[in-house]
């Protein structure tokens, strides 16, 4: 059966639904804590760019967040964290939800995202090796996991390293 997910901005009605999908989705609360911690850190929340992705009924399976950082001086957006409800993954919900953030993204006047995830996974979106345009990170990742996005086809990417906010840690 095929589902078609409905994707929207968190609501605050939202919240303890998002903090469920990512603690399920991951091992431990690390992901769920680092999403409520975000959300407080006006310097990092942008309203709007929390989606989730809901199925038929309404029920919340997925969540993509884009929150702010910067590349050297350049505003940018950081993906992270994205989950799925496990018994929903690999259903399309997760891209869904990515989709809808990088489209609100780019509506709201955004030109860059990075994303530090599976390489195998994140390039269906565009993403391409953060490294091919000189963009780095203050800690060692493999090359392969840190990417970039231009959300505008004549806004190159800048180089740089890229500042995640504090509550990220890095």
């Amino acid at each position: 059966m095929r589902t078609t997910w409905i994707t929207r901005a968190e609501t605050r009605a939202d919240i303890p639904a998002v903090r469920e999908i990512n603690l399920a989705a991951f091992p431990t609360a690390e992901e769920a804590d680092l999403v409520d911690a975000l959300r407080a850190d006006p310097d990092a929340w942008i309203d709007g760019l929390s989606l989730v992705a809901a199925d038929e009924t309404g029920h919340l399976v997925g969540h993509a967040l884009l929150t702010r950082c910067h590349i050297d001086d350049a505003p940018a957006l950081c993906l992270a964290p994205c989950a799925v409800r496990p018994e929903r993954q690999n259903t399309g919900a997760g891209s869904a939800a990515i989709r809808a953030a990088l489209t609100a993204a780019k509506d709201m006047g955004e030109r860059y995202v990075v994303v530090l995830g599976h390489p195998a996974y994140y390039p269906r979106f565009g993403f391409t090796p953060a490294s091919a345009d000189g963009i780095t990170l203050t800690v060692d990742v493999p090359d392969e996991a840190l990417m970039a996005l231009t959300l505008e086809a004549d806004a190159p990417l800048p180089s740089g390293t890229v500042h995640y906010a504090a509550p990220f840690g890095i």
